[in-house]
């Protein structure tokens, strides 16, 4: 069937109608595959009925690509939204729109980015002066990296995504904090406040722990690979699915700590207080238990 430029065009997306002209579907994108489909240059398939064009696709978004070839304009959604609509642009080869969505993404991600309430230079400037608290404040995504922060109080603050990486964080305090996703890894976290916080998924590989306060902390999904956890509080800590694999954990209270699917190979529990533990689920193989209280725990 052959389409004249102006002509009303009917379309029937995976349901749902849509009424446009061969005009809107042609121009804006010339290389498209919905160009190439009302060219003129194919025949189409249509209910001898109803007149529509049927495309086997999701039509929730249709009306977005439809005001896209009108305006050449990206919508405003949710990311997840974004995503959906990225993929029925690569389907219909929208490259002008595929373009518009990547530049509105990687924009919300600069200015999720720019959410923290001081920089790197920022907090420099803080910590040369003899007290630092940072309590409640929001420092998400910061680089503070091989910084001397000892004694430094981070309670109640967002330190999501913060790199931490070599940092000397000695007695620094994180109590109730909000460090999803942050990085330790090699940090010197020696007798830390970490009660209550935050570090689902979060990196301490290589730290040093030593007698540091975890209780009631949620360290579900950690890598604390060949951390040294010497005399730390873990009491009720939320260890599941953590990865422990070779850590030091000599004399640890870990009264009450969830560590289902949590990783403990080779893992140094000597001395450790585990009783009534459940080990049911918990991967110890390699693990030294020697003078460990194991009273009542369940494997």
């Amino acid at each position: 069937m052959e389409k004249d430029a102006s002509s009303l065009v009917r379309l029937n997306i995976g349901g749902k109608k849509f009424c446009t002209t061969a005009d809107t579907l042609t121009q804006c994108e010339p290389d498209s595959m919905l160009a190439a489909m009302f060219s003129g240059r194919h025949t189409l398939c249509e209910d001898p009925e109803k007149a529509y064009v049927f495309v086997d696709r999701d039509g929730k978004h249709f009306r977005h690509i439809l005001n896209w070839l009108r305006d050449g304009v990206v919508p405003t959604l949710k990311e997840s939204e974004y995503t959906e609509l990225l993929r029925e642009a690569e389907y219909y080869q929208l490259l002008g729109l595929i373009d518009g969505i990547h530049d509105v993404l990687n924009k919300k991600k600069e200015d999720d980015q720019l959410d923290a309430e001081l920089t790197r230079t920022d907090i420099i400037k803080c910590i040369q002066s003899e007290r630092v608290r940072f309590r409640g404040v929001n420092l998400s995504g910061l680089d503070l990296s091989k910084l001397d922060l000892s004694f430094v109080d981070f309670s109640h603050a967002c330190l999501k995504s913060v790199f931490f990486s070599r940092a000397n964080l000695q007695c620094a305090k994180f109590r109730d904090v909000d460090a999803e996703g942050s990085i330790f890894h090699n940090a010197t976290l020696r007798e830390c406040e970490f009660t209550g916080a935050n570090l689902r998924g979060s990196l301490l590989a290589g730290a040093c722990l030593q007698s540091a306060n975890l209780q009631d902390a949620c360290l579900i999904d950690c890598s604390f690979c060949g951390a040294d956890l010497r005399s730390a509080h873990l009491q009720n800590a939320d260890l599941t699915g953590a990865n422990l694999e070779g850590a030091v954990l000599e004399g640890a209270n870990l009264k009450g700590a969830k560590l289902s699917n949590a990783n403990l190979k080779g893992a140094n529990l000597q001395r450790a207080y585990l009783r009534h533990v459940n080990l049911r689920d918990t991967d110890l193989e390699g693990a030294k238990l020697d003078g460990a209280n194991l009273l009542g725990a369940i494997r």
